[in-house]
């Protein structure tokens, strides 16, 4: 599996709809075969930045991933409303998906 974190600061003035402006992008995104999950956070300290978490199955996902075509529609219009280039870490994972943690369970009722 592959992890990927990327780090988007928006110009403020798409930082209330940035997403909006991700929303179809983020959809097609969850319904590719190889995606595990594409999940989108704002930061508590910075309202114009944006955390992207994602993960596939195997590079070939990732790969027709960034060939798709609502990849490239996304990298085509994003640039209009970000501040400065993207950060991102990629990891190569040796696990299939989500395990439980095991330092942590709910409370008992």
């Amino acid at each position: 599996m592959i992890l990927i974190t990327v780090k988007f600061t928006a110009r403020p003035e798409f930082s209330e709809s940035w997403m909006s402006q991700v929303a179809e992008f983020t959809k097609a995104t969850r319904e590719e075969p190889g995606n595990v999950f594409f999940e989108w956070s704002r930061s508590v300290e910075n309202p114009d930045q944006y955390v992207l978490l994602e993960a596939f199955e195997s590079a070939d996902a990732g790969a027709v991933h960034v060939n798709s075509d609502h990849f490239k529609a996304a990298m085509a219009a994003l640039p209009a409303t970000i501040a400065a280039k993207p950060q991102i870490i990629y990891v190569d994972a040796a696990v299939d998906g989500w395990s439980e943690m095991a330092e942590l369970s709910p409370a008992a009722s």
